[in-house]
């Protein structure tokens, strides 16, 4: 079974920064790409950022575009996403997983059977 470790998450004023770090074990984390979610209260979760295989190809959400960046370790078996010029519409618990790779484009999966703890950003205003 996967075992999926989210940390970095904290509380930052507007305008601040942080990186959060997903750590992955119990499967060949380079054989899959990689993305990160997130959910705030009372909204569906929202796929936010991934990574491709190889860590050359990204794909974000148009509203953190320029202001998050992910990236990942495979000899780590770690994902990160660095972010930027956070709002206050960026607080959500944010959560990894995997994504799906081919046809030219990084998306989510159907379904997932699986999610981690999740780290909680929380953005004062």
């Amino acid at each position: 079974q996967v075992h999926l470790v989210e940390s970095g998450g904290g509380l930052v004023q507007a305008g601040g920064s942080l990186r959060l770090s997903c750590a992955a074990s119990g499967r060949t984390f380079s054989s899959y790409a990689m993305g990160w979610f997130r959910q705030a209260p009372g909204k569906e979760r929202d796929f936010v950022a991934a990574i491709s295989r190889s860590g050359r190809s990204t794909y974000y959400k148009d509203s953190v575009k320029g202001r998050f960046t992910i990236s990942r370790d495979n000899a780590k078996n770690t994902v990160y996403l660095q972010m930027n010029s956070l709002k206050p519409e960026d607080m959500a618990v944010y959560y990894c997983n995997t994504a799906r790779e081919g046809f030219g484009r990084l998306r989510p999966y159907d379904d997932y059977d699986y999610w981690g703890q999740g780290t909680q950003v929380t953005v004062s205003s």
